[in-house]
């Protein structure tokens, strides 16, 4: 079996569905002078082998991408379908400009029953005059499957009653939008270099993870680092990470990671 290729890591929004600082909210975070209390809506860039795949097109797609100065796309992997993680696709138009062809996208059939109601203009059998996004959907079923070289193994979480999929890529994870994790979905989480994980606020949330049950989590897992993401303006950068192990980190918009090659 070919060796796991080197990951790099880029965190383009740590943010809940807000975003913070949240619209008309002037608490310490919101009006936070640390930048990494700015946090956008929740996405991963993963790039190796010269290849970059996308976890999810937020709002702020269009902004991230600049910033992380992005010059190609080529998959794009989807969790969910909520807005936060979705309204963002359009955006992708650029690349396909540029690249000269569709982009693959992975989807649970519910995520893309959603993008189809979204975006009904990207599936008309005429071409419109203007210019849309070029797509070619691929259907998640939960079993791994191979990107690149890279292989892909949906985890499936729990979200409140809805169950979303997480992704592990070699000796990283990622998972957002959860309430609860399955015991057979934990055992697809060991062994672990990177685990991102839900941390939304300290208060119990219907759908999503406190950081104390994050932590446990951790606990169990034993990756050798994590990062807590989609975090609400309940949570300061600073004042919790000051409180987490020195292992558990938060993420934060920008943040890039480095997952050495068989890792």
């Amino acid at each position: 079996m070919p060796s796991t290729p080197a990951l790099k890591i880029t965190v383009l929004g740590s943010g809940t569905s807000a975003g913070i600082p949240m619209i008309g909210c002037k608490c310490a975070v919101c009006t936070s002078g640390d930048p990494r209390d700015n946090r956008q809506r929740p996405s991963i860039l993963i790039g190796y082998n010269g290849r970059n795949v996308l976890i999810d097109t937020t709002p702020d797609f269009r902004t991230q991408a600049l910033r992380a100065r992005m010059e190609r796309l080529d998959a794009v992997l989807f969790t969910h379908e909520h807005a936060d993680h979705l309204m963002g696709l359009d955006d992708i138009r650029p690349f396909n400009f540029l690249q000269k062809g569709a982009i693959p996208i992975y989807a649970a059939p519910r995520t893309e029953a959603a993008i189809r109601r979204t975006f009904p203009y990207v599936f008309e059998p005429d071409p419109p005059k203007s210019f849309v996004p070029k797509i070619e959907i691929r259907t998640l079923d939960g079993r791994p499957f191979d990107l690149f070289g890279l292989e892909v193994t949906p985890v499936a979480v729990m979200h409140g009653q809805s169950q979303v999929y997480g992704f592990r890529f070699g000796a990283a994870a990622y998972l957002t939008d959860h309430s609860e994790i399955p015991e057979e979905s934990q055992a697809q989480l060991l062994g672990l270099d990177v685990l991102f994980l839900d941390a939304l606020r300290h208060n119990p949330h219907p759908t999503h993870t406190t950081v104390d049950r994050a932590v446990q989590h951790v606990e169990r897992l034993a990756p050798k680092r994590a990062f807590f993401t989609h975090m609400s303006h309940d949570l300061s950068h600073a004042r919790t990470e000051a409180r987490l192990p020195s292992h558990i980190r938060l993420a934060y918009d920008g943040l890039e990671i480095h997952v050495a090659e068989g890792a």
